[in-house]
C-alpha cells in the first residue's frame, strides 16, 4: 500500500507534464512582458508567486497552466519538500477571467478552462509535498478555493475570502467542492448563496485556514512552518498526505484499516527506524530521504 500511495500520482504528473511542454509559450500576460507566476527555490522550500496584479491575479487559462508548469517541475526532485503558494499585490486571486467565459469563447473552452482549474486543485492534493498558500488579501471565487485545496493556508489579518459567483449569475460550484471540504456545510452554503466575504479570523473559526498573522509576521510565519515541514522525511511526508487524503473520503472503520495497514507500512521504511532508532538513542534522526525499506 505505501508504494501504491506513494506512486499513485505519478501518472497525473507525468500526463500533465506533457500538457505543459505544449503550451509553455503562453504563460505571459498579454498586456506586458511579465511572466504570469514567478518560481524559485532555495533550502527545499519552492516560491511560487502569482504576478499578474494588474489583473487581480485571475485564474485565467494562461495562469492555471503556469501554475501547474511551476508546481510539477523536478517535483520528484529529494531537493522539494514544500511548495509556498502567494501573490503579488492586494488581491491573491479574484478567480477566473470572466473575459474567458462569454459565449464568444464557445462551449468547449469553457469546458477546458474547469477542468484544467479542477485538474490543478486536485494536483495540489495528490503532490506527495505540503502546499502552504500564503494569502494577503482578497481570495474570491477559484481564488477562495486555490486557497482551500491547499494543505495549509496562512493569511494576514486584513485578508478576506468570498464565493461571489452568484451575484454575477455564475454559481461557484468548482470552487463549492473544495471549501465545502474545507469549512462546515452551513458555512459554505451562506458564503456560496450570498457572495458575502468572510474576515480572516473566521475563515480561522471556520477552518478554511490554518493561521492568521500581522502582515509583518506574514513571511516570518510561513517560512517557519516550511522550515519545520523540511525537518522531516519526505518519503513519510509523502506518504502521511497521501494517505491522510485517502482515510478522509473513507468510512470511519475504512479509515481506520487504510492508516493501521499504512503505519506498519511506514514502519518498514528506512527513514521510519531511523527515526525510531534516533529516539531511542537521543539524538537527532539522518533521513535518506528515499524510500528504501528497513525490512520487508
Amino acid at each position: 500500500m505505501a508504494h501504491s500511495l506513494l506512486s499513485r500520482g505519478v501518472g497525473v504528473f507525468q500526463l500533465s507534464r506533457r500538457t505543459v511542454l505544449l503550451s509553455a509559450a503562453r504563460f505571459y500576460s498579454q498586456t506586458e512582458a511579465e511572466p504570469l507566476t514567478v518560481r524559485r527555490q532555495n533550502n527545499g522550500i519552492r516560491r511560487i508567486v502569482l504576478n499578474n496584479p494588474k489583473k487581480r491575479n485571475a485564474l485565467s487559462l494562461s495562469m492555471l497552466e503556469s501554475l501547474r508548469e511551476d508546481i510539477l517541475a523536478d517535483v520528484d526532485s529529494d531537493d522539494l519538500r514544500v511548495i509556498i503558494l502567494s501573490a503579488k499585490g492586494p488581491v491573491f486571486s479574484s478567480g477566473h477571467d470572466l473575459k474567458e467565459l462569454t459565449s464568444a469563447q464557445g462551449r468547449e473552452y469553457h469546458t477546458k478552462v474547469f477542468s484544467t482549474c479542477s485538474e490543478l486543485m486536485t494536483l495540489i492534493q495528490d503532490l506527495p509535498i505540503p502546499v502552504i498558500a500564503m494569502v494577503n488579501g482578497v481570495a474570491t471565487a477559484a481564488g477562495c478555493q486555490l486557497v482551500a485545496s491547499c494543505d495549509i493556508a496562512v493569511a494576514t489579518e486584513k485578508s478576506t475570502f468570498a464565493t461571489p459567483g452568484v451575484n454575477v449569475g455564475l454559481f461557484c460550484s468548482t470552487p463549492a467542492v473544495a471549501i465545502g471540504r474545507a469549512v462546515p456545510r452551513k458555512v459554505a452554503m451562506e458564503m456560496l448563496f450570498t457572495g458575502n466575504p468572510i474576515s480572516a479570523h473566521d475563515a480561522l473559526l471556520h477552518g478554511l485556514i490554518s493561521k492568521v498573522v500581522p502582515e509583518e509576521r506574514l513571511e516570518e510565519e510561513t517560512l517557519a512552518i516550511a522550515q519545520r515541514v523540511c525537518e522531516a522525511s519526505r518519503p513519510v511526508v509523502a506518504l502521511g498526505k497521501a494517505t491522510f487524503q485517502r482515510q478522509m473520503a473513507q468510512g470511519r472503520d475504512a479509515a481506520y484499516a487504510t492508516a493501521s495497514k499504512v503505519m506498519v507500512d511506514n514502519l518498514a521504511l528506512r527513514d521510519g527506524q531511523e527515526g525510531i532508532r534516533a529516539f531511542i538513542e537521543k539524538r537527532k534522526p539522518v533521513w535518506s530521504h528515499g524510500a528504501e525499506k528497513a525490512h520487508e
